[in-house]
């Protein structure tokens, strides 16, 4: 089964899977927060969905409150949030956990895949990245600290749609 089956519901509540979110394309997946230091990636992720998204792309934004508790809010907080302070048009699922007992099954066979450093298993905090080719296989995993338009991001990215 791909991680794209997966049952993860949109922001909103409307139930689906990971591939509702992505549409069936290429797509980078980003465990997101409103309050932590990295939050500003929003907007670099906003501009990845405004550049690639017309050419068969999408972010996914998965909200989790597992690191120091920096996505408290209610969905509708969240939407609020993204929407007001960054313009997010790019889905954003419901709030899930990465890590742990709890952990979504899309993140269970995310944390398999090594960074550019070669780390795999738990995620390390907020904005970790994955970028999935179409049949949702991830290819390439990012450090939270890795800019959205990092070269080596955006050459996968490009690389993905070529």
């Amino acid at each position: 089964m791909s991680i794209l089956d997966a049952p993860l519901a949109r922001l909103d509540g409307t139930a689906g899977t990971l591939r509702d979110l992505t549409g069936g394309q290429p797509a980078l997946l980003v465990n997101v927060a409103s309050k932590c230091g990295l939050t500003p990636q929003y907007a670099k992720l906003e501009e990845l969905q405004a550049t690639y998204g017309p050419r068969g792309f999408t972010v996914v934004g998965l909200p989790c409150n597992q690191f120091m508790g920096q996505e408290p809010g209610s969905a509708e907080e969240i939407a609020e949030f993204c929407s007001a302070t960054y313009g997010v048009s790019f889905p954003l699922s419901e709030k899930i956990e990465v890590n742990g007992e709890e952990r979504h099954e899309v993140y269970a066979a995310l944390t398999e895949l090594s960074d550019e450093e070669g780390k795999s298993g738990d995620i390390q905090w907020n904005f970790e990245k994955f970028l999935i080719n179409a049949d949702g296989t991830p290819v390439a995993r990012f450090a939270p600290m890795t800019e959205p338009d990092a070269p080596h991001v955006v050459e996968g990215i490009e690389d993905l749609l070529a």
